[in-house]
């Protein structure tokens, strides 16, 4: 099966994270996934062959809208989230993210997530109205089946890479792992 169908068969099985993207899906934000460990975790715990899931630290929601992008927006968003669904939400408008890690401005999500310390991390998913599933990654998905854990060099910071290595305990979490 292909990866991309293979992430979104595992997706519409796991009813935590429907119901995490039904509910971002509430906010009508522009350009907008859910990221980071959302599916990264996903396919590690499956690869790993893990019955239950491992448990999300927060759920990433990342959306770009350069009309609307101070941080108390993001804090009443993930407000609102949290009335609806009570999860460690996390809300960061990608079109202001650039000025925290002193890039020029990204052009998109999809743009903003390539910048991101590992290659499988940069990967998110959306719901549509339709209920399909559209995926967003920038390096496509392969490395996510490859049982890697890859510094991305676009980033330009090995050390938040390998500090996060060691921080989230990855490797031990997924043994499986190899750094690429």
């Amino acid at each position: 099966m292909e990866p991309q169908q293979q992430i979104t068969d595992w997706l519409q099985q796991d009813m935590q994270r429907m119901q995490a993207l039904r509910t971002a899906r509430r906010l009508g934000l522009h350009d907008w996934c859910l990221a980071a460990g959302f599916v990264r975790n996903l396919v590690w715990d499956k690869r790993h062959g893990y019955q239950v899931a491992t448990p999300l630290n927060d759920i990433d929601v990342i959306h770009f809208d350069p009309r609307h992008h101070d941080a108390q927006r993001d804090g009443m968003l993930k407000l609102r989230l949290q009335e609806w669904l009570v999860q460690p939400w996390s809300v960061k408008n990608q079109a202001r993210m650039h000025l925290r890690n002193n890039r020029a401005p990204y052009l998109n999500s999809e743009d903003a997530i390539s910048f991101w310390p590992e290659i499988e991390t940069a990967v998110g998913a959306r719901l549509n109205a339709d209920d399909s599933i559209t995926l967003i990654a920038p390096f496509g998905l392969q490395a996510l089946f490859s049982d890697t854990l890859t510094f991305n060099a676009k980033s330009n910071n090995l050390a938040a890479f390998e500090q996060r290595v060691v921080q989230k305990q990855w490797l031990q979490r997924w043994p499986r792992l190899k750094l690429a």
